[in-house]
């Protein structure tokens, strides 16, 4: 049984995460992350200035992804990602295996940029830029429970314009990763009876999709009900 978790990487969802675990009692804890970018969290967290100085070798759409995260986390008090490090912490503490189940995000990274059309990176040129200035004044407006209700209301709408606008990005980043990290699920789920697995909830959707089309017994806890855990 796979208990895929949809988090939001720029929430305090420390509390929900731990909630979670505790009421799930997994045997396996899957967390939507390469080693990679496990130890990159890490490093902010232990050395920050270390951190920004290996960050400027990252390509470039990774780090405008970092710089955005960033900048959407500070509202809430919280570092990109404290989700899952207080998943792997809890399994840490309770001898529980930890499976990373992403793809190399800096190899992704790359791959995008380079299979990107000149339209879509003139595009992604201008959101940047956008990002850079004005640093999604709207979502600094609201309130954290407002904000998930209406990712999630949106989230279908908003697919459908980054396919449109940024076709590559949309299969790549999500597409992709979603069969990469559907693949893990399913071969973890022949060792494991209890898994639970957390992943961005834009993932969620789509990687539900896949384990009901390989008919694997699954169920799904979006975003907006685990933030209501902390209540």
């Amino acid at each position: 049984m796979i208990t895929l978790v949809g988090t939001g990487h720029v929430f305090d969802l420390s509390a929900a995460v731990n909630r979670i675990l505790i009421e799930k009692e997994p045997e396996v804890v899957c967390i939507e992350l390469d080693e990679q970018r496990y130890k990159l969290l890490l490093k902010k967290k232990k050395n920050d200035d270390q951190y920004k100085i290996d960050r400027q070798n990252l390509p470039i759409l990774y780090k405008l992804f970092l710089r955005n995260q960033e900048n959407a986390a500070k509202k809430y008090g919280v570092d990109p990602g404290d989700e899952m490090l207080a998943a792997i912490k809890f399994a840490q503490s309770h001898q529980l295996p930890i499976e990373f189940i992403d793809v190399n995000a800096q190899e992704t990274y790359e791959k995008t940029i380079g299979a990107m059309s000149s339209m879509e990176k003139i595009k992604l040129s201008l959101i940047g830029i956008l990002l850079t200035f004005f640093g999604w004044i709207n979502n600094y407006r609201k309130q954290a429970d407002d904000e998930i209700e209406k990712i999630e209301k949106n989230f279908d709408e908003k697919l459908k314009q980054l396919e449109k606008n940024l076709p590559t990005i949309k299969r790549l980043i999500i597409d992709d990763r979603n069969k990469y990290m559907s693949k893990k699920l399913i071969k973890i789920n022949d060792k494991y009876k209890k898994i639970l697995a957390f992943v961005g909830d834009g993932h969620a959707p789509g990687i539900s999709k896949i384990l009901q089309s390989n008919k694997i017994e699954y169920e799904t806890i979006r975003l907006k009900d685990l933030n209501k855990k902390v209540r």
